[in-house]
């Protein structure tokens, strides 16, 4: 008998998918991966990198349809409030240039498209 995914599985699954296609996309271009689903209290940030000598907060949004929108969309103004808060208190008030990127994994398939946003907000 074969288990059924849940609908919540199969995000979980996709999440992972999108995150590790992301981190091999940001390897090639030069990053170097400090932290991954780093979270406080407040929440979550999905990759912490460094890119030259900036610290980068990325957010990974990974869509398998165009149906809900472009995953660059989804990162709303509540969502880079977190991440903003996130990374003052990763940064913890040091001089460090700080950048924030968003990463959007399109998967089709076998075919993973992987686009970088930076300097997203």
């Amino acid at each position: 008998m074969k288990a059924s995914v849940t609908r919540k599985d199969s995000r979980k699954i996709t999440g992972h998918t999108g995150e590790e296609a992301a981190v091999r996309y940001l390897e090639q271009q030069g990053y170097t991966i400090l932290e991954r689903n780093f979270r406080l209290r407040i929440g979550e940030v999905d990759i912490i990198a460094r890119d030259g000598e900036d610290f980068v907060f990325i957010e990974v949004k990974t869509r398998r349809t165009k149906k809900f929108g472009s995953p660059f969309e989804a990162v709303d103004v509540r969502k880079q409030q977190q991440i903003t808060k996130i990374a003052a208190a990763y940064v913890q008030g040091r001089e460090i240039p700080v950048r924030f990127d968003v990463v959007a994994v399109h998967l089709n398939g076998q075919n993973i498209q992987v686009e970088l946003l930076k300097n997203a907000f």
